[in-house]
């Protein structure tokens, strides 16, 4: 057990610990999204005036390309999370996808607040809270 701990990234406090899970389970999201649509239609839960839903192969290939994007980039920051560039963009990257879920669920009912869509909402808003409230501490700034 000790070896696998040494494998999470060596710095104070649980946020570096959480971006390297949320990596991991975004990276496995990602594979899931390449190879079906299933997992992006009921993450975009919303349906159009035919029952349809709103995704299809295509769109669930590059959500998971967008995801697989934020995961590398988060977890470059668990393992260099006192690198000001590094932290603000993966800071940002839980940003673009608050403002991204938000869109989707308000502006374009592409989504419902129920169901595998609460989730990513719940992370991209706790964890970008998170790492704004702990920008000084890390950076120290």
């Amino acid at each position: 057990m000790e070896q696998l701990l040494s494998y999470l990234p060596p710095f104070d406090g649980l946020l570096p610990k959480w971006l390297a899970l949320v990596s991991v389970v975004s990276a496995a999201n990602s594979v899931q999204a390449y190879f079906s649509s299933s997992y992006t239609s009921e993450l975009y839960n919303g349906r159009l005036a035919d029952g349809s839903p709103h995704t299809n192969a295509h769109s669930s290939r590059l959500f998971g390309t967008w995801t697989f994007l934020s995961a590398v980039i988060r977890f470059s920051a668990a393992y260099n999370i006192t690198t000001p560039v590094v932290y603000d963009l993966a800071a940002w990257t839980f940003g673009i996808a608050l403002v991204h879920f938000v869109v989707e669920w308000l502006g374009y009912g592409s989504a419902q607040l129920k169901g595998r869509f609460v989730f990513p909402l719940l992370v991209a808003s706790g964890s970008l809270t998170w790492m704004l409230t702990q920008r000084d501490a890390y950076l120290g700034l």
